[in-house]
């Protein structure tokens, strides 16, 4: 996984003051995996606040360029990673894609979105990274249209070692603005949390599909 620093705690703030990552170790959510989780992302919100929106885009559009070189394409991962995908792509002045779940069972039955040529080079735009399985589904349909990707960028990840198993199974680099080590050093530093709730998401972060579980 590849990240700069600076750009993590900075994002990591911006994150923190929107609300876009809860911290509730006390009272867990309950992802749609059945885990339960003591922190819960939605990165869509940035969408709303223009000022961070921007700066996303910006820091996308620089490290993208940066990491993988520029592609010939943006794709975002649906749903999430739409909004911000076409704002990156725009910044570049790229064509955008996006790629669904699955294919469409009606009309052209499509998984991939827009014009996409064989060889094409692709950098995948993504919100979040979990397990990584569903976004590297998205390079997996990405792959099979012909397109040749050269890397990923995500706004967050939880830096889970099965997720960092999966990219490097799958060759994927992956560059993240932000990971959830940096996020919890900023979340003590500006008294989001205490150390005592640091050390409880710490522990969930290395067992998450055990923890909380009696």
């Amino acid at each position: 996984m590849i990240f700069n620093k600076d750009t993590a705690e900075k994002t990591a703030e911006l994150l923190l003051q929107i609300n876009a990552i809860k911290l509730n170790p006390e009272n867990p959510f309950t992802w749609a995996s059945g885990w339960k989780s003591p922190i819960y992302c939605d990165n869509r919100l940035i969408l709303s606040f223009p000022i961070i929106r921007n700066y996303v885009r910006d820091e996308f559009a620089k490290n993208i360029e940066k990491q993988f070189g520029k592609p010939d394409v943006i794709a975002g991962v649906a749903t999430g990673a739409i909004g911000i995908g076409i704002l990156v792509a725009e910044s570049l002045g790229l064509p955008f894609v996006y790629v669904r779940p699955e294919a469409k069972k009606h009309g052209r039955q499509n998984q991939v979105e827009g014009f996409l040529q064989k060889g094409q080079n692709v950098v995948v735009v993504e919100d979040l990274i979990s397990t990584g399985n569903s976004s590297l589904m998205a390079v997996e349909a990405l792959r099979n249209e012909g397109a040749n990707i050269k890397g990923m960028a995500a706004i967050f990840t939880y830096g889970f070692g099965v997720a960092e198993e999966n990219f490097k199974s799958a060759n994927i680099d992956l560059y993240t603005l932000s990971n959830y080590e940096n996020l919890l050093e900023l979340a003590v530093q500006k008294q989001y949390i205490t150390e005592e709730q640091q050390s409880t998401l710490q522990e969930w972060n290395a067992i998450p599909s055990t923890w909380g579980q009696d």
